[in-house]
């Protein structure tokens, strides 16, 4: 009987829901696990990085790795990964932009340890202790991994093959992902594994964007009563679709709520949060420098907003690690 194609799944920082996207495929989950040798996958199995390292090179079929990278024993893991496999998939937004995680890139390192163990309305640190990377115990020395300046994307640190967007990626196109690799059906190096369309093109209320909008505010979703049959642009609504690539199924706007730009941009676009910006900004109704600052600043967290998923990969990224 010849040997199933070894598969991993890894998980460096990234919040789980790439991993509970995995048994979203159901009962197709079953076809997979008859059809792959799954080797690594840490979160619902019991595998140790040694069983990895004794590994041929290149034995493994294809590693999914999702979440960004934060610590040096996630660069570790990623390396180990890229150089057991002949294919490495960046699965999920964290993994393909920098993610929710990458907004950290806003703050220093030591304003967020300063933060976090000394200032948080939680923590009750007197001392301002913090954590050793390396302390002994009973004579056995203990060691954390090293907390990096900046949150990576996955190809910032290793060679990516294919990229599977989405927070999380949807099973549909997670299983067309697995059904090209099985078959040796592979697109181009680098590309992504989604629909080269804006979400706009797919967008269940895109037959009520008007031609021509005239923003004089922008409303928060939470804030006011959403018109379900509306484009929500048109409602004054920020949404990211006109920058974000389509391929999730509007499942987001689908239920009344924008697009917060989890897709990526598309090829087209070189910097997602200054795609949208500029369509916004160019569509403010007021022509005087006064009036246009008052529209803008009805946007609260300018890069949280336009840069919530891809601020490591855009042009506003910080180099020094």
């Amino acid at each position: 009987m010849p040997e199933k194609p070894k598969v991993t799944f890894y998980w460096c920082a990234s919040c789980g829901g790439c991993e509970e996207s995995v048994v979203d495929l159901a009962e197709n989950i079953l076809d997979v696990v008859a059809a792959v040798d799954i080797v690594m996958w840490p979160v619902a199995m019991d595998f140790k990085k040694k069983d990895v390292e004794a590994m041929e090179d290149k034995s493994i079929l294809v590693s999914m790795i999702n979440g960004a990278i934060r610590t040096s024993e996630q660069e570790e893991m990623a390396k180990l990964m890229r150089r057991k496999s002949q294919l490495v998939i960046a699965y999920g937004s964290c993994a393909h932009l920098g993610g929710i995680p990458g907004l950290a890139n806003q703050f220093q390192r030591e304003e967020i340890l300063q933060y976090i163990f000394e200032e948080s309305p939680s923590t009750v640190n007197p001392q301002k202790t913090r954590p050793e990377r390396k302390v002994m115990t009973n004579g056995n020395a203990v060691t954390l991994p090293n907390f990096f300046n900046v949150v990576r994307a996955l190809d910032q640190v290793i060679d990516v093959d294919y990229y599977l967007p989405g927070c999380p990626p949807t099973p549909k196109l997670l299983k067309q992902a697995l059904d090209a690799l099985l078959s040796g059906n592979l697109p181009e190096k680098g590309t992504v594994l989604a629909p080269d369309i804006a979400l706009c093109d797919e967008c269940p209320k895109k037959d009520t964007k008007p031609s021509d909008l005239k923003f004089t505010e922008f409303k928060r979703p939470h804030l006011v009563q959403i018109d379900s049959a509306t484009c929500l642009l048109a409602q004054g609504i920020v949404c990211m679709g006109p920058a974000t690539r389509g391929g999730c199924e509007g499942v987001c706007i689908s239920g009344n709520m924008p697009c917060t730009g989890c897709f990526g941009p598309t090829s087209r676009v070189k910097d997602q949060g200054a795609k949208i910006l500029s369509a916004l900004a160019s569509q403010v109704e007021a022509k005087d420098e006064k009036g246009i600052d008052a529209t803008l600043a009805t946007i609260p967290d300018p890069v949280g907003t336009f840069y919530r998923y891809g601020l490591p990969i855009s042009l506003l990224r910080r180099k020094n690690f």
